[in-house]
């Protein structure tokens, strides 16, 4: 590929652009695009929400008939299906614009390099790859769902500084801070969906909303999309007045229960699914893939030391996001996961320290598994 530090230049633009939409564009992927012609910006756009236009289309109804000879520098390949808007592929071609310049092919089966051909077969000049790597941060849960099937997973857990969530009584708030809980709210909104367990809605009665109030100053991103909130819930305990009931929203309850019993919880709004349990739990892997199908890329965990640790021991999760506290909450309080013993260190489990973010008083430390 031949590019110039223009070319880089312009494709960081359209990379910044694309990040304007990290909490709305759910369950489509986060694109950014510029055109330049004649070595001046006549367009840019990032794709704001599902089923309105695409980043190119924005940036060529900004350049109008300057879009003719130029230059397109899109984060992600234009699409050339049609679904609840036109191929962008077919707008490019019929704007006349001259070149296209890619960061990474779309992962998506009914697009996967089809965009691509179907400029140069128009005659326009295409290059792919440039900062791939930039572009793929934009949306590994999008990539994951498309290449894997699951969505990507993030469990988040707070701790003191000895590894403890909660005292013996079950009290935990608060832990952390304020910056630290508003950084909470920022996860939740980037998540197609959030996934708790029956404890923590009784022990909590947590509404596992996005709060705007709770945004730091120039946080705030406009229209809040509320991720889908997710129970496992095998008994069907939920409590009729429980906040995740009373809240706005799209809510799955995930129970063995009887049909008499799911009525009620039905009555309050809320959908309530049956999946094949695992020993006394969930089939974790099974929920995955129900919550793939439903267009979910990222899924945020908020859950206690039980249901994290099912995740973690099941390696079904691909970040660990840790918030830890200078504080010590002493030997009885409760532990961070709960996971089987083990009796050497050859059994242990080594994590990749992926970033360390100072968040007010507190720290947030990212892990992924060891590569």
């Amino acid at each position: 590929m031949t590019v110039t530090d223009l070319d880089s230049g312009y494709m960081q633009r359209a990379l910044k652009l694309a990040w304007r939409g990290l909490y709305t564009t759910d369950p489509n992927p986060r694109v950014g695009a510029v055109l330049v012609n004649d070595g001046r910006v006549v367009g840019e756009g990032w794709h704001a929400r599902a089923g309105e236009p695409h980043a190119e289309r924005h940036a060529l109804a900004q350049a109008g008939t300057l879009a003719r000879g130029a230059t397109c520098y899109v984060t992600l390949e234009p699409c050339s299906h049609t679904g609840r808007t036109g191929p962008c592929a077919d707008a490019l071609i019929d704007a006349g614009v001259r070149r296209v310049v890619a960061a990474m092919q779309d992962p998506n089966p009914q697009v996967a390099g089809q965009g691509l051909a179907r400029l140069r077969a128009a005659g326009i000049t295409v290059e792919c790859g440039l900062l791939e790597a930039e572009a793929r941060a934009l949306n590994p849960g999008f990539i994951k769902r498309m290449e894997t099937g699951l969505p990507l997973v993030r469990v988040k857990l707070a701790m003191s500084l000895d590894g403890r969530t909660a005292m013996a009584s079950g009290e935990s708030q608060w832990i952390t801070g304020t910056p630290a809980r508003q950084a909470v709210q920022r996860l939740r909104a980037r998540s197609s969906a959030v996934i708790t367990g029956i404890g923590t809605v009784l022990a909590d009665n947590p509404a596992l909303t996005v709060r705007p109030d709770d945004w730091s100053e120039g946080d705030y991103p406009g229209t809040v999309r509320q991720p889908l909130r997710v129970v496992l819930d095998r008994r069907l305990q939920i409590p009729l007045e429980a906040r995740l009931l009373a809240e706005s929203g799209e809510v799955w309850v995930i129970s063995a229960a009887s049909d008499a019993l799911a009525g009620a919880v039905r009555a309050r709004g809320a959908q309530v699914r049956t999946l094949p349990g695992s020993g006394s739990g969930t089939d974790l892997m099974a929920l995955l893939r129900l919550l793939a199908e439903h267009g979910c890329n990222e899924v945020l965990v908020e859950a206690g030391a039980t249901l994290a640790g099912a995740f973690v021991r099941e390696k079904l999760w691909d970040e660990l996001v840790v918030f830890m506290a200078p504080t010590l909450l002493g030997s009885s309080a409760r532990p961070l996961l709960l996971l089987p013993e083990i009796a050497t260190m050859a059994e242990q489990q080594r994590l990749t320290l992926q970033r360390v973010d100072t968040v007010g008083k507190d720290l947030c430390l990212t892990y992924i598994p060891q590569l």
